[in-house]
């Protein structure tokens, strides 16, 4: 792949290494055929194992909606139960995002180190750990997004930014790859190529086992990956500021990105075989 060892920082086993919790959208069936709904789920995932159902609260989304090519529907107001049921009308790829409202939390300095070391933000860490506050409170948002084949391999401008504050975009269609297959994704805040921004590329293959990979964009904002192995994939970055507004120490983005990948082009209806329990 080219440019990976670049930028490919280390392979790693999740019962070591930890991350924090990540929002994300799982949808039942990443293959619908047209004219089929599909049920999608909200959820809080920690390393792609330990799960929870979120729900689709009205109160605290920002913004529901599908993306085919110019279109834009609004799904935020048609859901009314825990469980989202989408339909797919249109041929090719359909980019789903959800952009949560922002949450204001106060943190023990303690836990907030121990967040800061696992995300690898040093600076901000060793600040902490050589002030005297005894908790910091963050504001942060997620913005999440899941890429959904119709029947076709049309891409519908899925490449295209959502024009979001913090966003992932695939340049490449991973419904077209085959393995070793390079992918190449953009990093963007406030619509600018985030330079040395930290991912996570999880894996969570049939029968629940996870792999995870950490990556860093280049120069150009760039991160570039290999599909490598069947299942379900998540892609999370986070990106955090000191605060501008005084009643807030830090800002923090977050943002995830799910696809699938199958050699068949076809993936399970029910994601118990991926090891969400009866959740689907």
């Amino acid at each position: 792949m080219k440019h990976a060892c670049l930028f490919l920082l280390c392979l790693f086993c999740l019962t070591v290494a930890a991350s924090a919790q990540d929002y994300a959208l799982i949808p039942e069936n990443f293959y619908p055929h047209k004219g089929r709904a599909v049920k999608v789920h909200l959820m809080d995932l920690n390393q792609f194992r330990k799960k929870f159902e979120i729900g689709f609260d009205p109160a605290k989304t920002e913004k529901f909606e599908l993306h085919v090519g110019r279109r834009k529907i609004d799904l935020l107001a048609t859901v009314k139960d825990t469980v989202a049921s989408v339909p797919f009308e249109n041929d090719g790829l359909n980019l789903l995002e959800l952009v949560r409202k922002p949450v204001t939390d106060d943190i023990d300095v303690d836990d907030f180190i121990a967040l800061l070391d696992e995300e690898g933000l040093t600076e901000f860490s060793e600040k902490a750990k050589n002030g005297s506050k005894d908790s910091f409170r963050e504001k942060y948002i997620w913005y999440l997004k899941s890429l959904i084949r119709v029947d076709k391999h049309s891409p519908n401008d899925f490449d295209k930014p959502l024009g979001e504050d913090y966003e992932i975009v695939l340049k490449d269609n991973p419904y077209k790859g085959n393995y070793g297959d390079d992918i190449t994704g953009l990093v963007l805040f406030k619509g600018e190529p985030v330079v040395a921004a930290p991912l996570i590329i999880y894996i969570k293959t049939a029968g629940g086992d996870v792999f995870a990979q950490k990556y860093s964009t280049d120069k150009s904002g760039q991160f570039y990956f290999k599909l490598t192995r069947e299942g379900i994939y998540l892609i999370r970055s986070l990106h955090m500021i000191p605060a501008k507004d005084h009643n807030v120490d830090y800002d923090t983005w977050m943002t995830t990105y799910t696809f699938a990948f199958t050699s068949a082009n076809e993936m399970p209806n029910s994601y118990k075989d991926f090891g969400f329990g009866n959740i689907h």
